[in-house]
């Protein structure tokens, strides 16, 4: 029996051209691909949450356990923990990306999730108004853009009523003076998101971006104990903030 003859692979092809030394780019570590890998990401945890330190083995438990890389400060039986998927949306179940460039999903202890709540929610540009979150039965808070309301499953005239103080103008800060573009609404103005009436007519409190970071993450150190399973961050022009 012949078998057809194979080109020797050590030997030069001549439309092939062969990088020098030099010229080559490293390639990026197990660890790195692995978290560049994590949900569609395309951005490595250091570099998406600078100042967080995560742990060591936390990225091979996450591939082995099919679980995200986890901050240094969660432990098992931690009473507050948060999934924090950055740039992901989920329309009628369906996951979406938010944005080109991900950002891993990680699950963080209360005060790293709030140190990075306070950096992007200060640096978004957009209007935005925020309800306070139930404690006892909160699992999820996340940003929805005006135009995903529909897609997201929000009840037509919820949708409306919080669409019409996303876009309520002339407001200052009460920290600062100055442009207010995000509205606080806490839970004793707002005590659920189907409370149609007071969503329109609550006075709320309004602040600049760099005060409602701070208002918003206040909130989550009053809460002593939660498993939120789902947190994102903002995304297009305008939204709201909400809680399930």
């Amino acid at each position: 029996m012949s078998f057809p003859r194979t080109r020797n692979v050590l030997m030069r092809d001549p439309n092939i051209t062969l990088e020098r030394p030099e010229q080559r780019k490293s390639s990026p570590s197990p660890r790195a691909r692995f978290q560049n890998a994590i949900g569609g990401a395309t951005v490595s945890c250091e570099e998406a949450y600078p100042g967080i330190e995560f742990l060591p083995r936390s990225s091979w438990l996450a591939w082995l356990r099919d679980k995200p890389p986890q901050c240094v400060h969660l432990q098992p039986g931690a009473q507050w923990s948060a999934k924090l998927l950055p740039d992901t949306l989920y329309l009628r179940g369906e996951r979406s990306a938010t944005r080109e460039s991900i950002r891993p999903e990680v699950l963080l202890c209360r005060d790293c999730l709030v140190e990075t709540l306070r950096r992007e929610l200060s640096a978004y540009s957009g209007h935005v108004v925020a309800f306070e979150p139930d404690a006892e039965t909160l699992s999820q808070y996340f940003f929805l853009a005006l135009p995903d309301f529909e897609r997201a499953g929000v009840m037509p005239e919820v949708g409306r009523a919080i669409e019409e103080r996303v876009r309520q103008t002339g407001q200052r800060c009460e920290t600062c003076s100055e442009p207010a573009k995000w509205g606080w609404f806490s839970r004793a103005e707002i005590p659920s998101l189907d409370a149609v009436d007071r969503i329109r007519s609550a006075q709320g409190a309004w602040f600049c971006a760099e005060h409602a970071a701070d208002r918003i993450c206040r909130a989550f150190p009053a809460i002593p104990e939660a498993n939120l399973l789902y947190v994102n961050l903002p995304y297009g022009e305008a939204g709201a903030y909400v809680w399930i």
